[in-house]
């Protein structure tokens, strides 16, 4: 009996064994919880950022750009070095900084690098100054519009529509007219009725794919800032222009229009891609 029963046992444990089980009290320990980030050190980072060594500095603006809007207290900063200026690299990183601390106050110092030489300063300075905002840098994107980098035309003009910058529709409709096309979105962001009829009339003098960047915004905005009547308008032109792309274009917008929108502009935009074919295209 006591032999069948260390036997029995000697077959569980190859049996257990063989299974990968361990037992309870030598289980693998939980993952250790994800260490707090280090409080953020302002007066050690600002005397790195003042101390003129490039690897220093570099580092400091590093670590001021992951901690964001939470280095706020920094931003005199980086806006004092930008003024007086550093090595490309340093300016670059300073520049990332400054769009990462989203400070208005920054615009000013930023605006400069616009028209700097090196191609990778002009467009950090482009990017930056959509992050900064505020009147600076409004004035200063509307000025880059006519940049001879069409790099910094791109960021410009789609960054003058994310800041909701309305005054700077003219300067758009230019820009576009100029081939930024990247003013297509921003005016569909912006444009009132009147203004997107404006826009609307270029239909056919521009690539199609262009104008339909700017149709795209205008059709889905909310119900509230842009009127059915308005975006009516914008499906008839395209019922009108007859082609396949239209009808491609609108079947899209079909299939994407909010259920608990305008049922009146879902009908228009349907009978639109009956009329011009969409469907089937859609369905190739």
């Amino acid at each position: 009996m006591k032999r069948n029963t260390l036997a029995r046992l000697a077959i569980l444990t190859v049996l257990v064994s063989g299974a990968g089980w361990v037992p309870a009290a030598s289980a693998a320990p939980k993952a250790a919880k994800a260490k707090p980030k280090a409080a953020l050190d302002a007066a050690a980072l600002r005397a790195e950022l003042e101390s003129g060594d490039e690897a220093r500095m570099l580092a400091a603006l590093e670590r001021v750009a992951e901690a964001g809007e939470a280095a706020k207290a920094l931003t005199p900063d980086v806006e004092a070095l930008l003024r007086r200026g550093a090595s490309a690299k340093v300016i670059r990183a300073a520049l990332t900084a400054a769009g990462a601390l989203r400070q208005e106050s920054s615009s000013a110092a930023v605006a400069p690098y616009l028209r700097h030489r090196d191609e990778g300063l002009r467009r950090g300075a482009a990017r930056a100054l959509v992050k900064t905002g505020g009147t600076a840098a409004v004035k200063a994107l509307r000025a880059a519009l006519r940049s001879p980098d069409a790099g910094v035309r791109g960021v410009a003009a789609s960054g003058l529509g994310a800041l909701g910058a309305r005054e700077a529709l003219p300067d758009l409709f230019t820009a576009l007219d100029r081939r930024v096309d990247e003013a297509a979105t921003s005016i569909g962001q912006l444009c009132e009725p009147e203004e997107c009829e404006k826009f609307a009339a270029r239909l056919g003098k521009l690539p199609f794919e262009v104008m339909t960047s700017g149709f795209d915004q205008i059709l889905f905005r909310a119900p509230e800032k842009m009127s059915d009547d308005a975006k009516l308008r914008i499906v008839d032109r395209l019922r009108e222009l007859g082609t396949a792309e239209a009808g491609k274009f609108l079947a899209d917008v079909a299939g994407r229009w909010p259920a608990s929108w305008s049922k009146r502009v879902k009908q228009a935009i349907d009978a639109a891609v009956k009329a011009t074919g969409g469907g089937a295209e859609a369905d190739d």
